[in-house]
């Protein structure tokens, strides 16, 4: 037996999250236990209190890479629960390089037919006696600083009005080259040691995509057990700007002041107090010259998992659909 329950963050995407879940309810045809939240880390607490029955559980995320991000972190070491997620936020990272459900047909589908799902990795980041866990990416440095300056500004909420969110960490890049102080970080794993000058960032990634799209590491894996860390130093203001427009492309690695490294885990240490973020969400400062410990933790948690051939049948059961409909009306 498997319980469902839909989580739907009414804030997400500037409120037009909910108008979503409104149309979106009506085609679903199974049976579900709806819960909406009304505060942030909300949909953790309701994720842990979902999975202690003895039942398999499917827990859906209605809402952005936020709302993701905690049903997550509820289901974590959970082998009976299977994380599903429908983007309704403005970022939307967390759909590129997951599996997220785009239809509710498709979700129908999935509910009916056996509920295949795949162990994923994520990331933890152990600093200052906390824990921080993220399945995208995590960043000290000039990424952080622009999450941080994003998530507490109402332009991110005026834009997402228009659709044009994602514009807020444009905006919130360009602004922050005057004012942000490059840093000195030494990098340490098991076999290796280095130390780089000037830094403008360090992202360490579980999967590829950050910032609303950029392509930051382009050959992640969220099933192979390792994380990448990729380093940008050296580099003038002008250059930075360079660099980002490429990060689309993930073609940024080309440049001799873009470092990247695989393994399960890394030591990061700054010279000075330097934001941190996971997910996008403030994790803090560091505290120069201690410790930032990151590791993978292997196939923590489980997602839903729709073959190709799946998704192939349900687009054709949609068109052929829409072509009896057609022709009833004619």
């Amino acid at each position: 037996m498997m319980d469902i329950t839909i989580i739907v963050n009414p804030a997400a995407g500037n409120g037009k999250a909910l108008k979503r879940w409104e149309a979106f309810k009506k085609d679903l045809d199974f049976s579900y236990n709806l819960k909406i939240t009304s505060h942030p880390k909300q949909a953790t607490e309701l994720t842990k209190e979902c999975i202690q029955t003895d039942n398999h559980h499917l827990v859906i995320a209605f809402g952005g890479d936020g709302t993701a991000h905690e049903v997550i972190e509820g289901a974590l070491g959970c082998q009976k629960c299977i994380v599903g997620v429908i983007g309704a936020g403005s970022g939307n990272d967390f759909g590129r390089g997951y599996h997220s459900f785009k239809t509710a047909n498709e979700l129908n589908h999935y509910v009916r037919s056996f509920p295949k799902n795949k162990a994923m990795d994520a990331g933890l980041l152990q600093a200052d006696e906390s824990d921080y866990f993220f399945v995208n990416n995590a960043g000290i440095g000039f990424d952080a600083y622009i999450a941080f300056q994003v998530n507490k500004s109402s332009i991110k909420k005026y834009l997402n009005k228009f659709g044009l969110g994602k514009l807020s960490y444009t905006y919130y890049l360009i602004s922050s080259l005057v004012t942000f102080k490059r840093f000195q970080l030494t990098v340490e794993t098991t076999e290796q040691f280095f130390s780089f000058q000037n830094v403008w960032f360090a992202t360490v990634s579980n999967q590829s995509y950050f910032g609303g799209g950029m392509k930051i590491s382009p050959t992640s894996n969220t099933t192979d057990g390792l994380i990448e860390v990729t380093i940008v130093h050296n580099l003038s203001r002008l250059k930075l700007l360079l660099v980002f427009v490429t990060v689309f492309f993930g073609k940024h690695t080309k440049f001799k002041e873009v470092h990247q490294f695989k393994a399960k885990n890394y030591i990061l240490t700054t010279d000075r107090k330097v934001f941190r973020h996971t997910d996008g969400e403030f994790a803090g400062q560091t505290i120069p010259n201690t410790e930032n410990q990151f590791t993978v933790q292997e196939g923590i948690w489980r997602i839903t998992n729709l073959d190709p051939l799946d998704v192939s049948s349900i687009i054709n059961d949609n068109k052929y659909a829409k072509r009896e409909n057609e022709s009833r009306i004619k």
